[in-house]
């Protein structure tokens, strides 16, 4: 099959490679006829190369047909159309039972002390081939992939892999009290579904903050309040000022963190960053595990903008192990943090009433790129530059019409 291979940093490759197969009777095949190119991807292409090896399939955000099945699954047969969660999460452990599938003891990553295993996320979340291929081999055929009716066209169904439940989440986290406040830091394709959750579940006031133009126009045709950073000092000052001014002095009932660990801003860091890369593969491990440094902007900006007694989520990933936290200013102002991988299964079921005709998340179209899987990479190329208006990008490999 044909799929997109990772050979080292900026380098990412369309090659043939291996068909997967049934390995254990629980698994099943799915063909992939579309799959998202995520935010978080970059993070491969750009930084965490020391925990890749050349080859290995990139991707977590697929749906596609069952073509095959394991003995004992019986929840699925041949033909039916699936998504298939980012997370790898069996279903029935102690975690899944607690909706914290993103902690599945079945398939944690101990070796790396992590948590559930993901698609094509490097050796830290189990080195599990990817879903931007023509095929997946997909563990738990019973309890992990979501069941969508044919006929609708992939986009209506495709963003429950990840986008989706990824902002449902952040804005669950976030608490937003019925026509409260929210700041979302990032109009990314996570931030910017944020901000459309937090509006149709009654916020009454969504502030997004960008500064790709592109992303902004996005978010105020769907009548988020936009903040353009370019237009802001650089440390943020001026955007929580703003902020201030829009909420009677007090800033936003809560604050969606969808930025993570992007270097905009803070060449130190990304000079740091570029050094740990050059390193020989086990020495770069230990500095990124043990005392990798993250920058901390978007999330000292949304702590500074959170109301007394208001609360931060994080959805934007970070990777640090020593990280700087303004632990003062979190304590006097009572704020709560909550964070972490989303637990794709756990908001399923509450999604999946909104994806109907009516659309009122605005999912059919939210891509700005639908390109087939030879494009990857200079799709890639393309995202990490935040060129061409790309805000979110869908793969359609060959065999889709098969």
């Amino acid at each position: 099959m044909k799929a997109l291979t990772w050979h080292g940093k900026r380098d990412v490759r369309v090659e043939t490679v291996p068909d997967p197969r049934i390995e254990e009777p629980t698994d099943v095949i799915v063909r992939v006829t579309s799959t998202g190119i995520c935010g978080s991807d970059l993070h491969l292409y750009e930084v965490l190369g020391p925990f890749l090896e050349a080859g290995d399939i990139l991707g977590h955000e697929p749906i596609g047909i069952v073509e095959e099945t394991g003995p004992d699954v019986t929840a699925l047969a041949a033909g039916d159309r699936v998504v298939v969660p980012f997370n790898i999460a069996c279903g029935n452990c102690f975690m899944c039972g607690q909706g914290l599938q993103s902690q599945c003891e079945t398939t944690q990553v101990r070796s790396h002390e992590k948590g559930a295993a993901l698609f094509g996320y490097s050796k830290l979340y189990g080195q599990v081939p990817g879903a931007q291929a023509e095929f997946l081999r997909v563990p738990f055929g019973d309890t992990m992939p979501v069941s969508v009716p044919h006929g609708p066209p992939d986009e209506r169904y495709v963003y429950l892999s990840d986008v989706l439940p990824t902002a449902w989440q952040a804005v669950e986290y976030a608490a937003v009290p019925p026509g409260g406040s929210l700041t979302v830091l990032g109009l990314g394709p996570i931030g910017d579904m944020a901000a459309r959750i937090a509006l149709h579940r009654g916020a009454g006031l969504v502030i997004g903050v960008d500064l790709v133009p592109e992303r902004l126009a996005r978010a105020a045709a769907r009548g988020v309040t936009t903040l353009d950073l370019r237009d802001h000092s650089a440390d943020g000052g001026d955007v929580v000022a703003a902020v201030q001014e829009l909420t009677e002095g007090r800033g936003t009932d809560a604050v969606i963190d969808a930025v993570g660990m992007e270097a905009h801003g803070s060449p130190g860091w990304k000079a740091a960053q570029q050094f740990t890369g050059l390193l020989p593969g086990p020495w770069a491990r230990k500095l990124m595990e043990h005392a990798g440094v993250d920058a901390m902007a978007a999330l000292h900006t949304a702590i500074a903008i959170v109301r007394r007694g208001g609360t931060v989520s994080v959805s934007g990933v970070y990777g640090g192990m020593t990280d700087p936290k303004p632990m003062m200013t979190l304590f006097d102002k009572q704020v709560q943090l909550r964070m972490g991988q989303a637990n794709v299964r756990r908001w399923v079921g509450e999604i999946l009433p909104l994806l109907d005709d009516a659309d009122p998340l605005g999912v059919e179209g939210f891509a700005t790129h639908v390109l087939p899987l030879e494009d990857a990479p200079e799709a890639y190329r393309t995202f990490q530059a935040k060129g061409d208006g790309m805000v979110k990008t869908l793969l359609t490999p060959t065999s889709a019409a098969a």
